[in-house]
């Protein structure tokens, strides 16, 4: 269940990318690769926890919260459903 949930919220997370967040093309670049080294952890299964992801992720809500407060909310839902997985 919990992976289902982290896979629709990183859905979301694309939405919002394309639905064109006013965003730089650094910033773009690395939402991307959050949700692509999301993507290879959830292919792991959490085999072996990733602090690192998570840590990734934390950084990008607190690069996001203040300019773009929808995007830093979709990463703390993403961030919850690691934790709820044990990543």
């Amino acid at each position: 269940m919990p992976a289902r949930e982290l896979q629709q919220q990183l859905n979301e997370l694309r939405e919002q990318l394309e639905a064109g967040t006013p965003l730089s093309a650094e910033e773009q670049e690395h939402l991307q690769d959050l949700i692509k080294q999301i993507e290879l952890q959830l292919d792991l299964e959490a085999a072996t926890p990733d602090t690192g992801l998570v840590d990734g992720v934390n950084l990008a809500v607190e690069r996001f919260e203040v300019d773009h407060p929808t995007l830093a909310a979709t990463l703390r839902n993403i961030v919850q459903s690691l934790a709820n997985m044990g990543i």
